[in-house]
């Protein structure tokens, strides 16, 4: 069997390093490469799962066709491709290239992905999206603060003495964080977790606080007033490196007493965690990204920034804060923050976008020309898009769809036409990640099954047909999509590409520890806890602020419903795969112990979830693990296995970044009888 070093490319903080073992064209077999520091156990089970994901006998790996009544046919590529075709430059002709609409998730990451983005432009644009659901609140927040997107390197975490993770769940959605954490707890460090369930994460801390959930900026801003009120600031790191912190200190109207009646946290705990983390001799702070997916989310993220910044624990091993590290991606177009509108003259092909956070509000308010194509790749909408009720519907009102996928998934269910995407080991590519340092080339190793083609060909092959030039475009043929990629990475500074395409490297512009050198790519060249950018471009207060959620008029639920990453699942992927079935048990709505004893619910019990907008049923579960008051189920889970649960989301956007407010949906549970 041959050896090679590859990555994986999924949308996941460890972007893990692991090697796989082929024979005749075929993967083998999957085990760890201990050369990135990050990563070195090796992947986590849906890592280990590839083996059934490229393999699967489910897996789509020839064109469909949808006919009269539903069903799927297989057909040709040269016959898709052709259909295609023609479907686009019809659509063009009448109505203009706006009237196609170009949909990518993230559910796969490198650079080849670019090759997407030349072809609508030869095309001559298309409809896009804009905005993210994962992270693009917390990414300005910090951006606004500190300038740039960085973090310390992980296995600096090591070298912490005290470790907050403020709504983050390593344990399951990080899972190679655990190993530098627990390096930390062997030296001493003690672990504090802030969230309101009782993760697995929370399982291995020192100490648990459960806020409600969406407070966690009256929490962090009560912190800061005890640490400033008790002298326990760094003054002379704020002196020398922090704008506006005179205003946000007069600014802290929000005290202990005041904390508590908003957060459920007792004052004296309160009082006690800020003493705790200025006391520390090496704070690192790390954030999750499901606490800014709240219409606060950003002032959220301002605010729990505002504590490592006030004590000093920036710019030095051990310290800091941990949101996202964007230093690897030295290769991409893509640099934070996220692109906001579309630039009117730069990108004129898709000056005409609609918000991924309310995609289905968007579409319907479209003006001239309506959509007549939509293409669908890397993404499974009709899942995870919020309102995804009103996103079928206006997916159901397009005339012909085309989706790219590996699985029959809620979306693909749609199409009119599926194109088979490529597997993990079937082209070269090369990775960034935006937790490690590294950026990592990833091998062709096997071939592809059936008439599998990977969408660089897709578009290479298209833009033949239709009559563009795809080469003065970029677009490789599929002959040259090496050389391409090697072009791509031979011109820029800070590897050496050879070495690159051996193993993970480092780039020479990554800095360590952080924002070291104290220069700061704000307006001032300092930390701005006060920024006019804040309000320039998002209208929010210039200071952190704790801002009440926004519930869309239904106040009176009386549940929060939050939906969480789980382990076994990245969104919606590897949840269909038996492999995973196999070791995790059907999904089930969490609820408290509480709630569940005052509405007479036990596990087990069948229940109608619903608000305004709908209702999704399935089983309870009864659970210490959740705070009274919500109710819990994981997001990505299919149609097909009692998912659905964005349809109760209203679409909404968080307060900066376009990023999708999934957490301010309340709830009601209604027991079913049998």
């Amino acid at each position: 069997m041959k050896e090679h070093i590859t990555v994986c490319p999924r949308n996941c903080y460890s972007t893990c390093t692991f090697r796989v073992f082929t024979e005749e064209g075929r993967v083998k077999r999957i085990l760890p490469y201990e050369g990135n520091l990050a990563t070195p156990e090796g992947p986590c089970i849906k890592g280990l799962a590839y083996l059934e994901r490229e393999y699967s006998p489910d897996r789509i790996i020839y064109p469909l066709k949808r006919q009269a009544d539903g069903s799927f046919v297989r057909i040709g590529v040269n016959e898709a491709l052709s259909i295609i075709a023609e479907r686009l430059t019809t659509a063009r002709e009448r109505r203009g290239p706006h009237s196609v609409l170009f949909y990518k998730g993230s559910g796969y990451s490198g650079l080849s992905n670019d090759i997407a983005g030349s072809f609508w432009k030869l095309f001559g644009g298309a409809t896009t999206t804009y905005g993210n659901l994962c992270w693009p609140a917390g990414l300005e927040a910090v951006r606004l603060t500190l300038g740039e997107v960085k973090h310390n390197l992980p296995w600096d975490i090591a070298n912490a003495t005290l470790i907050i993770l403020w709504g983050k769940n390593s344990a399951e959605t990080n899972v190679q964080e655990m190993i530098h954490i627990e390096k930390a707890r062997q030296k001493g460090a003690r672990v504090v977790v802030i969230d309101p369930r009782r993760t697995l994460t929370a399982d291995k801390a020192d100490l648990l606080i459960r806020p409600r959930p969406g407070t966690d900026a009256a929490l962090a801003l009560a912190m800061a007033r005890v640490i400033i009120d008790r002298g326990l600031a760094d003054t002379e790191f704020i002196n020398r490196h922090v704008n506006g912190f005179d205003e946000f200190a007069s600014s802290l109207e929000m005290t202990p007493d005041k904390a508590q009646e908003i957060t459920g946290i007792p004052a004296s705990e309160i009082i006690k965690l800020a003493v705790m983390a200025a006391g520390a001799e090496r704070l690192t702070v790390i954030a999750g990204y499901g606490l800014q997916r709240y219409t606060n989310g950003g002032q959220t993220i301002r605010s729990i920034l505002s504590i490592p910044v006030i004590t000093g624990m920036i710019g030095k091993s051990g310290c800091g804060f941990t949101f996202a590290n964007l230093q690897s991606y030295i290769l991409d177009d893509v640099k934070e923050p996220l692109s906001y509108y579309p630039d009117p003259v730069s990108d004129k092909p898709f000056r005409r976008a609609i918000s991924m956070a309310t995609f289905g509000p968007d579409f319907f308010a479209l003006k001239e020309p309506a959509i007549e194509v939509a293409w669908i790749e890397r993404g499974n909408p009709v899942v995870q898009l919020p309102g995804s009720s009103e996103v079928r519907k206006a997916l159901d009102s397009v005339l012909f769809k085309v989706v790219v996928e590996q699985f029959m998934t809620d979306t693909a269910a749609l199409a009119d036409i599926i194109l088979p995407a490529k597997g993990i080991f079937e082209q070269a590519d090369v990775v960034g990640s935006y937790w490690n340092p590294y950026a990592q080339y990833k091998p062709r190793v096997a071939d592809p099954p059936g008439e599998v083609l990977p969408e660089s060909e897709i578009y290479w092959r298209l833009a033949q047909i239709i009559g563009l030039d795809g080469r003065a475009a970029g677009i490789p043929a599929p002959e040259d999509y090496d050389a391409w990629l090697t072009e791509r990475i031979s011109h820029t500074p800070g590897f050496v590409r050879e070495e690159l395409m051996q193993k993970p490297v480092i780039p020479d512009q990554n800095e360590h520890p952080a924002y070291g050198n104290m220069k700061f790519e704000t307006p001032s060249g300092r930390i701005e806890l006060r920024s006019d950018w804040a309000v320039n471009l998002w209208g929010v207060n210039p200071l952190p602020t704790y801002e009440p959620l926004k519930d869309f008029g239904e106040e009176h639920l009386p549940l929060r419903l939050m939906t969480p990453n789980i382990a076994s699942r990245i969104h919606s992927q590897f949840g269909n795969l038996q492999v995973i079935r196999s070791v995790v048990e059907e999904p089930a709505w969490e609820i408290s112990v509480a709630d569940a004893r005052s509405r007479g619910l036990r596990s087990g019990d069948m229940i109608r979830v619903f608000n305004s907008r709908g209702e999704v049923r399935g089983k309870i579960s009864v659970s210490a693990r959740v705070r009274s008051g919500s109710l819990v189920f994981p997001n990505g889970i299919w149609l097909g296995e009692g998912g659905g649960v964005n349809r109760l989301i209203v679409p909404s956007e968080t307060d900066m970044g376009h990023g999708a407010a999934f957490h301010n949906t309340r709830v009601d549970i209604e027991k079913l009888v049998p």
